[in-house]
């Protein structure tokens, strides 16, 4: 697959060149650019910064310090937005560690990520019960749902969410998706997830190839 080709403000975002982020970002906002526009920019940035660490090529600091820059590109676009544009999202996504797990790097990369590809993302934290999954589903109808798990000693977690999540009627409405170190093929199909992801941007390009409605 051909590589594409970044922006300025798309490769400064890539390479978590922070100065060069906000004073492209100045420069645009001045001449006129469409806020949206931008924002589209910073977000094809950061999945080349997660490309970039899944390659291998950067570490997990400059991952982290990636999203903090979206959340600076973020405060600094929203009031620029439209509520048209504003509303309109690569999807909602709701994500946790499962109950009785409390690691939180891997989810809150991801976390991280989607948000960086564009989609809403409710962060329930770490050592969520099934019913907290069930609860967030019903409050923010998400087209997907990401369990983090790692211990082996937490399967029967997220054996139980996604019994919980089918009882309550809501399994056919979302993609489930489980990853972390405990996580696995096997577990994925053994608990009925529709999808396993190794490494979080294996979990970003599952979410952004989704057919979602807008």
């Amino acid at each position: 697959m051909p590589m594409v080709e970044l922006t300025p403000l798309a490769e400064a975002v890539s390479k978590v060149q922070e100065p060069e982020v906000k004073a492209l970002l100045k420069e645009k906002l001045q001449s006129g650019v469409a806020a949206d526009d931008i924002l589209a920019e910073c977000n094809q940035g950061m999945i080349a910064l997660g490309n970039r660490f899944a390659n291998e090529e950067c570490f997990l600091p400059e991952l982290m310090f990636g999203g903090m820059i979206m959340k600076t590109v973020m405060a600094e676009l929203q009031p620029h937005l439209s509520g048209a544009k504003a509303a309109k999202k690569a999807g909602t996504a709701v994500m946790g560690s499962v109950q009785h797990d409390v690691h939180d790097i891997g989810k809150d990369i991801v976390v991280m990520m989607l948000r960086g590809a564009g989609f809403d993302v409710v962060d329930l934290g770490v050592d969520v019960a099934p019913q907290g999954f069930v609860d967030a589903i019903r409050e923010h109808h998400p087209q997907l749902v990401g369990m983090s798990v790692l211990l082996t000693t937490c399967y029967a977690s997220v054996t139980a969410t996604v019994e919980a999540i089918r009882k309550a009627g809501l399994r056919d409405e979302l993609k489930l998706m489980v990853g972390g170190a405990a996580a696995s093929d096997l577990l994925a199909e053994k608990t009925g997830c529709d999808f396993y992801g190794k490494t979080a941007v294996d979990g970003v390009r599952y979410a952004t190839s989704l057919s979602i409605p807008t």
